[in-house]
């Protein structure tokens, strides 16, 4: 575990420096305040630090105060080094943000000790930050795909609506579904429908570009978000969509299974500031022209053009 220490008093760091390296800590030894911040501040910086109280450039109660203020930033586990006793000196010390103090001239046992309690603390940490982040991802990815889940995708088609808007660019959506995906089920069983699902969307994930969106949407529907795309772009992209669905027969076991996808696209800028519904919506019809026009196609939707009255005289 890597471990700062700041504190001016040259020998009293060699003595901290060569205890902390007998106890198989790495360590990073800093005179002054200005250079402690820093060190804490750059990338793979110790998430535990010892810092003296009195200290040129910035004190320890200084460098505490800074750390509880950079909220996005790994937590920093810090121990006051100090030869203030009273009470009053002690807590404030506590309420800049130290997580613990020792008393000069410290004792090795007392400061092993206070180190163990450091490192649990941020372990526990640790394990709690990677438990929401798991927590994070199955509230927003799809379990069977890992793509996104609709609630997500839609949360994000309504961000880049008023953006596309805000920068007078064109946004496409695309819908897809897979082909006859119920005979899938029916003759070789949910488990091959499970896996067919799954590749079809890492191909579906493989052909967009890194800032489009893709969702499984419901069922066997997955739902693509283009931002930047007009109609034509949408659609060029849709094609490739559908392409890299049937490029090859799915391996399933001893099972080679052809699948195949219908897509409708729809764009904002042939509509007049539609929702995120209307636009879907608009994918969905263009989706269904594909079903009915025989599948494994791509069609795009185009609002119907008002009729003109011409007034009679």
């Amino acid at each position: 575990m890597k471990i700062l220490i700041a504190e001016d008093e040259a020998i009293s760091r060699r003595l901290l420096q060569a205890r902390l390296t007998e106890w198989g800590y790495e360590v990073i030894a800093c005179s002054d305040g200005i250079q402690a911040k820093e060190a804490l501040q750059a990338e793979d910086a110790p998430q535990l630090a010892i810092l003296d109280w009195m200290m040129p450039g910035m004190n320890g109660l200084e460098i505490c105060r800074e750390l509880r203020k950079q909220s996005s930033s790994a937590y920093v586990y810090t121990l006051l080094l100090t030869s203030k006793s009273q009470k009053a000196e002690i807590m404030e010390g506590m309420e800049a943000g130290a997580d613990d103090y020792l008393t000069k001239p410290f004792e090795a046992d007392a400061l092993r000790a206070a180190l163990r309690t450091g490192k649990r603390i941020l372990d526990l940490q640790s394990k709690l930050l990677d438990a929401q982040k798991v927590l994070q991802f199955e509230a927003t990815h799809d379990a069977l795909t890992g793509l996104w889940n609709r609630a997500q995708i839609s949360s994000i088609l309504e961000r880049e609506l008023p953006r596309a808007a805000r920068e007078q660019k064109p946004l496409g959506v695309v819908l897809a579904d897979l082909d006859h995906f119920k005979s899938i089920n029916d003759t070789h069983g949910h488990l091959a429908g499970d896996s067919v699902l799954r590749e079809a969307a890492r191909r579906l994930n493989q052909a967009i570009r890194p800032y489009d969106g893709v969702a499984r949407y419901g069922g066997e529907e997955f739902l693509v978000i283009l931002p930047g795309c007009d109609l034509e772009t949408a659609a060029r992209v849709a094609e490739r969509l559908r392409a890299a669905v049937s490029e090859a027969p799915i391996n399933i076991g001893p099972c080679q299974i052809s699948v195949t996808c219908s897509l409708g696209v729809a764009c904002t800028s042939l509509m007049t500031v539609p929702s995120a519904t209307e636009l879907v919506r608009a994918a969905d019809m263009a989706l269904y022209r594909s079903k009915e026009e025989g599948r494994n196609r791509v069609s795009v939707h185009v609002p119907e053009i008002q009729p003109c009255l011409i007034p009679t005289h």
